[in-house]
Order: structure tokens, then C-alpha cells, then sequence
């Protein structure tokens, strides 16, 4: 029986290169999408062309209905969960603190944070040996923001990342003795179209002369750092934020 892995928002960017790579390496793969379903059918093409096995499910993380219909979608069509790569986030146009409404905050909180932690809390409830699972793996897809504070664009972001930082480390301690290793990847510069959501498609190439490496990275480079750490080679670690920044 293979692995069963949801990735979250998977229809672009980092979460569709993980979902298709995790399909390359033998997982049967979720691809969770909240609007763009023909992206989405996509990524689950191309898993199957390539001879594995892939669905696609509708859900917004902001909504536990969706978040719970996804979890059990998953658990009818493909069976028991392994891996959870937490990978949905939204970001808002690039605006100081004084000038954020109660919605972008409401928003942005909803889905980076308290999206994590449902869709973390049905994993565990799934997983976790004390409940009679078989162990597993959640991987949070953090962001290098969360220690760069993101001043004068995502500073809301930014916090929001800290927080799934924080989130990792402790529940990670709390599942460890149950079977369930818990990491995060902090993505730096990426080449993903998340920057143009915050209203500058080319901010990559306007920043990465500030990068050691003097590039901005693939989604697929993040990719490969979040299917390592789900999979047994990564089986000492827990708890870890692991960068993958160009040395940013």
C-alpha cells in the first residue's frame, strides 16, 4: 500500500512542485485547491502520466467544513494519511502596518495560521499512535520572513509564518513520543507567482542581488527540502526549521 500525502494548496507553486515530485516518488498525492481547478487537474495529469496516483479536492483552509471534507476525502479514495505538507498561504498587497484593514488581517490569519493547525489537528487525530495510527509526517511550509520581519510590505505575513514557526516547535514536542515528526521549510526569494498577488510579479529579480547565492530559487528546489523531510531519510529530525533561502 503507498503512502498517502495532502498538500495544500497545490494547484501552483512550491505545493504543485511537491505534489508532482511526491508523485514521481511513489505517493499516492491529494492536491488540495481552493479556485483554480483546472490547475489543479493539471498536477494530478501529470502524476498520473507519470503512472502514479492523484486526486484533486476543493477547500478553502479557512474554512474547517472544507478542512474536514478534505481530510475525509482523503481517507475514503485513498486510504490511511502519512504525510501532511501544510503549504496553503495567502499574501496581501505589498502596505505598512498603519494602513492594514481588520479584513486583511482576519484573512491572512485564517488561512496561514489557523488553517495549519486544523488541518495539523486532523493529521494528528489520524496518525498519532495514542489513536491507534501508524505515525506520520507534517511538514509546514514556513517562510524566511519570519525571521526578516517583511518591513514596509508583509509585515502581516511575515508574523504569520513566526507563529507556524512556533507552532512547529511545540507541537512537535507534544506528538514526538506518537509516532508524528513535525518540520518546517522557510522558502526565501522564490520564483513562484505568489509576488504577483502582491501586486509585484517581479520582486525576485529587484531583490536577489541581496542573496549570497545571487539568484532567486525554484519551487522545485523547496520541493525537494519538504519530500526529504517527509520522508525516512529525515527520520532523526524534528522540530526543525530548515532553510532554504540561498543563504539569505
Amino acid at each position: 500500500m503507498s503512502e498517502v500525502i495532502i498538500v495544500t494548496g497545490a494547484s501552483r507553486g512550491i505545493g504543485a512542485a511537491t505534489a508532482r515530485l511526491a508523485g514521481e516518488r511513489g505517493y499516492a498525492v491529494c492536491v488540495n485547491y481552493r479556485r483554480e481547478a483546472q490547475a489543479a487537474a493539471a498536477v494530478v495529469a501529470d502524476i498520473e502520466k507519470a503512472g502514479g496516483k492523484a486526486l484533486a479536492v476543493a477547500g478553502d483552509m479557512s474554512s474547517e467544513k472544507d478542512i474536514l471534507n478534505l481530510f475525509e476525502t482523503v481517507d475514503a479514495k485513498l486510504g490511511p494519511l502519512t504525510a501532511l505538507v501544510n503549504n496553503a498561504g495567502v499574501i496581501d498587497v505589498q502596505s505598512r502596518v498603519e494602513d492594514y484593514s481588520l479584513e486583511r488581517l482576519q484573512r491572512m490569519f485564517s488561512v496561514n495560521i489557523t488553517g495549519v493547525f486544523l488541518c495539523a489537528r486532523e493529521a494528528v487525530r489520524r496518525m498519532s499512535t495514542k489513536n491507534g495510527g501508524a505515525g506520520g509526517v507534517i511538514v509546514n511550509v514556513s517562510s524566511a520572513a519570519a525571521r526578516l520581519g517583511g518591513s514596509n510590505e508583509y509585515v502581516d505575513y511575515a508574523a504569520s509564518k513566526g507563529a507556524m514557526d512556533t507552532m512547529t516547535i511545540g507541537l512537535a514536542k507534544e506528538v514526538a513520543a506518537e509516532g508524528i515528526r513535525v518540520n518546517a521549510v522557510r522558502p526565501g526569494l522564490i520564483y513562484t507567482d505568489i509576488h504577483a498577488s502582491g501586486g509585484e510579479p517581479g520582486r525576485v529579480d529587484r531583490l536577489k542581488a541581496g542573496v549570497p547565492m545571487q539568484r532567486g530559487g525554484s519551487a522545485q528546489e523547496v520541493a525537494r527540502v519538504i519530500l526529504w523531510l517527509a520522508s525516512d531519510e529525515s527520520s532523526y529530525t524534528t522540530g526543525s526549521l530548515v532553510e532554504c533561502s540561498g543563504g539569505r
